[in-house]
């Protein structure tokens, strides 16, 4: 699946335009739920904009992604998903949430 969103939404001339559109915005849709809740339930910072943390959690999976494919898969991408996450969620989370991942880290 990485592959084929990798490749299809860089492209210049795109066939699948339409569907590409389309599964973009339920990505950043759910990207916007999830930050969302994450606010409201004090995990995440409520000083961020919205829009630009959910530029900085897509910038972030495209560019791992992006890397994995230029490396002919050299690598596990699915071992990146746990250091992606815990850099995301220590870059917006709160203060408190922070702490807490530290204190698990030592723990």
């Amino acid at each position: 699946m990485a592959i084929v969103y990798q490749t299809e939404t860089h492209q210049i001339s795109r066939p699948a335009e339409a569907q590409i559109k389309e599964m973009s915005k339920l990505y950043t849709d759910i990207i916007a739920e999830i930050v969302e809740h994450g606010q409201q339930e004090g995990c995440i910072r409520k000083d961020l904009y919205l829009g630009l943390v959910k530029r900085f959690i897509i910038g972030a999976v495209d560019e791992v992604i992006n890397t994995w494919l230029h490396s002919g898969g050299q690598y596990d991408l699915v071992s990146m998903a746990e250091p992606l996450v815990d850099l995301i969620i220590r870059g917006i989370g709160s203060r408190i949430e922070t702490l807490k991942m530290q204190a698990a880290d030592q723990g």
